[in-house]
Formats: C-alpha cells, structure tokens, sequence
C-alpha cells in the first residue's frame, strides 16, 4: 500500500471528467508523461480533447492499434517491438482487459491469419480513455468496420534516410504534390511527428490490401523515376542511400501509420499535425507540439476536413503497377520480416547475405540438378 500512496501523493487523486456527456476516469492526472518539458496526463488528455473533431476523423470507425506509455516518455525507456523481448512501453492491438462497455471493437485478421478485437473509436469519449492508460500515439488501421478488408485510404509515408532530412522530404512532397494532381487525385500532407512526411487520400474500398500496396509501389516507382538521385523504394537499407524512402509497406495489412493529431513519444511532445501544401517550404516538425496545435486548430479548424468528401478510383496506380511488370520487366517487391512467404514475392533476403553463385571452371558444364539445389536452398534461407 505504501506504493499506492506514494503514486497518488506525487501524482494526483483520481479525477472524473465528462466527454460529450459520458463520464471518463483519469487516474493519477498529475503523473509526467513527457519529463523534458513537464507534460503530464491530464495535460495530455486536455490536447486530446482541444483538437476532438480532427482525432475523431482520423480515427472514427477505423480498428486502431494504441501505442501505450504508461510511466511516461522519458530515457531509458523502449517500446516492445513485435519479435523482441517485452519492454515497459508497447503497441496494444487487442482491446484492454476491464474496458468500458461503450469502447466498441472491430475484429481484424494478420497476415499469420490469427485474428484480433481493436478498438474502434467512435467517440471522443474512447480516446481519452485510451489516453488515460498511457497511449501517446494512435495508430489507425486504413480502414472501417464495416468491411475491414477494403482499404478506404492510400497512405505516401516520405522517410529520410540518413544523411537526409525535412527539408529534402519536403521536395519529394512538392513532386508527389504533382503527381497526384496529374492523376486527378487530391491528397492531404502532415507531418509524421519526426523528419517525415505523410501524405493521405480517401479511396473507393473497393480494392483489397494487395492492390493498394502495389498502388503505392507504382506511386514510389514514378517519383523515383524523376528523381532518382533523390527518391528510393529500395525495401533493403543498405540500398537506399541518402534519400527519401517511400515506404510502400505502410499499405500492407498490419502497417499502420501514426493518426493526424497523434502525439509522438518523442522529445518536446511533438504532433502528427495536418499542415498545407504551401506551408511545407516554411515550416519545421518542431513547431508542432501538444502545446502548440491546440491554438493551431482553434484558429484554423481541421485541415483534413474535406478528407471524405471524395473518394478516388485506384485503377489508375494500380494499372501503373502492372505495366510497369508488363512492359519494363520490374517485379513485386519484398514484404515485412514477419509475413509469410507472398505470391510474386522476390527473394526476401538482404543483398548483401545473398548465396553468392560458385565459380563453375570453363571446362565443366553445370547441371541442371545442381542449379536447381542452390535455388531452393536460398528460397528456404528467404522463408525463415
């Protein structure tokens, strides 16, 4: 019991708010949840709350995976990964033991075919309930719960490799500007939070994840065409470069990106925040924080609000793709570590640990037999 009292003495007696009339507890209001600049959790449940209609838009009815930071962001502390150890902070992707009966849930599949009840925000009331166990970031699910298979949304995830930064994320971010506007496609940039950019458009659901993550492939493949020394899809790191890396994988199923509006576990509390094309040029990711968007939004409302008004057909990305296998000779490209072995799938083996072919003598002819054994040996080195 001398813990417990310690914990509500240093952070707090349970307080009781109401969201849009629903009655939500906050335990230990006063705990610190970012140290370097004194955010605690009812600070962090506030921010949520000051920008309600641009979370719940970008969460409503979308599965989403919560990034929970119980004792707060501070060094030291790690956040499990999915094929390591159990660490102090974690992705919660099942819904919490003890939930309240108004938190609804949506039931989604992971490539292993194992399955999982998310949360399903439908309420601005299950976010700052989520935001009183700790979660700092949400990470939606690209689509509703109406149809969990049928992506409703293209996802552009900009990532600066290293020796790259915003600045050069931004002009990768001005020719996808371009690109969409050739497609007849309207997208919706914001900040990651970090050194990156994503870019958003609603789509028909009407194409499964396959085709949504071949849909960003052919986008990636057209910027890195016009921009070569600039732009990678390279899956593998150590092809890439000093480059923006269009992550083409954040469209398979169990990738999620970080919601607008989601805070970061990062130094100095940072927003994934909705930002205008024009502002890009002028603007840094430091100047996005709990602190700041709050003022941000109140002044100029939701910049993604205009987000459903159309939904977009993929036939043309999707098209792209299939000639560019049909007329250029390009393939699929590697899915994530933990998938199963997928249809079209290149060798998922790093270059530089690829079986190297042996040295055949000029006077020997080789075997067809022999030839084929090595081919299965590297596959079966792929799948595990």
């Amino acid at each position: 019991m001398g813990g417990y009292r310690q914990a509500v003495a240093s952070f707090g007696s349970p307080i009781e708010i109401d969201v849009e009339g629903i009655p939500v507890r906050v335990s230990n209001p006063e705990r610190p949840l970012f140290d370097d600049v004194g955010i605690t959790k009812r600070e962090m449940i506030d921010y949520y709350l000051s920008v309600g209609p641009g979370i719940l838009r970008a969460l409503r009815d979308r599965p989403t995976t919560l990034e929970r930071w119980p004792g707060g962001v501070r060094p030291g502390v790690e956040i499990s990964q999915r094929m390591g150890p159990a660490k102090e902070a974690f992705y919660q992707k099942r819904i919490p033991k003890g939930a309240p009966d108004w938190v609804n849930t949506a039931r989604i599949t992971f490539p292993s075919g194992r399955f999982a009840d998310e949360v399903c925000p439908d309420k601005l009331a299950v976010i700052a309930w989520a935001a009183n166990l700790g979660t700092i970031t949400f990470h939606p699910w690209p689509v509703r719960k109406a149809d969990v298979d049928s992506p409703d949304e293209l996802r552009i995830d900009l990532d600066p490799q290293p020796g790259t930064d915003f600045k050069d994320a931004v002009r990768v971010a001005q020719m996808a500007h371009e690109l969409l506007d050739e497609l007849g496609y309207r997208g919706f940039p914001k900040t990651s939070g970090g050194r990156g950019i994503h870019i958003y458009l609603r789509v028909e659901p009407r194409w499964d994840f396959i085709d949504m993550r071949h849909a960003a492939i052919a986008f990636g493949r057209e910027l890195e065409r016009r921009a070569p020394d600039l732009v990678t899809t390279k899956w593998w790191k150590e092809e890439r470069g000093e480059k923006i890396f269009v992550d083409y994988n954040q469209n398979s199923r169990d990738r999620t990106i970080a919601s607008a509006y989601s805070i970061r576990p990062r130094p100095g509390a940072p927003v994934s925040t909705p930002v205008l094309w024009e502002e890009l040029p002028d603007i840094a990711p430091s100047d996005f924080t709990v602190r700041t968007v709050p003022e941000r939004f109140a002044r100029i409302g939701d910049l993604q609000a205009q987000i459903d008004d159309v939904a977009f057909d993929m036939a043309p990305l999707v098209e792209m793709y299939e000639r560019d296998v049909r007329d250029h000779g390009l393939e699929d490209m590697p899915y994530p570590p933990d998938y199963p072995k997928m249809e079209g799938e290149p060798l998922r083996v790093q270059p530089s640990r690829r079986a190297k072919p042996k040295a055949v003598p000029a006077a020997d002819t080789p075997s067809a037999a022999g030839d084929t054994a090595t081919a299965e040996d590297t596959s079966r080195q792929a799948g595990e």
